[in-house]
């Protein structure tokens, strides 16, 4: 039996009382999945007219676009939100306290804010500019959700790099000082590669997140994929009903398999990292050089035992006496 300081491991009763848990919890479970699945099918949203609805070329296309503006907001919030974070990582951990005290309250407000808010408000400010913004006043609501998403996980992205840093050895900080490094250098070729390459699992759930919070666009109207599944349901007929259960159900299988694709490629890149060869490769061991007569001059002749020999051999200091 093994235990840790943070935890005892279960003893014979603790066991069975676990395993009887785990049983009643998963039948519980199980037996709500299975009431809801009959109260669907009863109301017929299994019905196969339903589900024919996605057999249309116009409903196909209208979740086809929705995938490609969820994807485009997202792609550019990504690329935006990890550049400000990077300066607003470096801007925080500097030591001028103007820089750094302006970077955290800027970080603090808008973690404390909800997105949702963010959102909206630069949704409204776009709007009423709308005339003097030229192309972003024509796209205000994309441009609110891009903005928006790009702020909040900024922040969050900051955070995580500073933490990043901060968890780097102070040791390899003095010795880049020492050799001679600028602050600019050690930040750039010796803090944030090791941040980010330690902090990336983070940093990917981060974008995952990011993902999911494309959906917010439908408040402001913007055509994601979210917001062209609920004007589908909307507007489709079906049996005297509208289709939400297979509209959702299919919209959520198409969130849940882009998230699993965002998670899988952020596993294969930190196995890729670990498995990447890294550092100095020691150089073979050589026999050592000997400069001719420095043996001899040093200590002096081979004595007839084998040993430098001290008999026999008159030193500066047996001159002397």
């Amino acid at each position: 039996m093994s235990s840790s300081v943070l935890y005892d491991a279960p003893g014979p009763n603790a066991r069975v009382r676990n395993r009887i848990y785990s049983v009643v919890g998963s039948l519980l479970v199980l037996g709500l999945i299975g009431f809801s699945v009959y109260r669907l099918a009863d109301r017929g949203y299994f019905a196969p007219e339903m589900w024919n609805i996605f057999n249309n070329a116009g409903v196909r296309a209208s979740i086809r676009d929705g995938i490609l503006s969820t994807l485009q907001v997202f792609v550019v919030a990504a690329v935006l939100s990890l550049v400000l974070g990077v300066v607003l990582a470096v801007a925080r951990l500097s030591e001028h306290r103007p820089v750094s005290a302006l970077a955290a309250g800027f970080i603090e407000l808008f973690r404390a804010v909800p997105l949702l808010i963010t959102i909206y408000a630069m949704w409204v400010l776009f709007l009423s500019y709308k005339e003097n913004l030229g192309f972003i006043g024509e796209s205000s609501a994309y441009w609110a959700l891009v903005i928006g998403l790009t702020v909040y996980n900024a922040c969050v992205q900051a955070e995580v790099l500073r933490a990043g840093v901060n968890a780097v050895p102070k040791g390899q900080v003095e010795a880049a000082y020492a050799l001679g490094l600028r602050k600019s250098q050690v930040m750039t070729m010796l803090l944030l590669p090791q941040a980010v390459r330690s902090m990336l699992p983070t940093i990917i759930s981060q974008l995952v997140v990011t993902l999911k919070d494309t959906s917010l666009g439908y408040i402001i109207t913007y055509a994601e994929l979210l917001y062209a599944a609920r004007t589908m349901a909307n507007n489709i007929i079906v049996n005297d009903d509208n289709p939400y259960v297979p509209v959702v159900i299919v919209v959520g299988a198409i969130y849940v398999t882009m998230c699993l694709a965002l998670s899988s490629l952020a596993t294969w890149i930190e196995k890729r990292g670990r498995r990447a060869k890294t550092g100095i490769m020691p150089a073979a061991a050589a026999e050592p050089l000997e400069a001719p007569g420095v043996l001899e001059t040093a200590v002096g002749p081979v004595g007839p035992h084998g040993e430098g020999g001290t008999e026999g051999t008159e030193g500066p200091a047996s001159k002397k006496n």
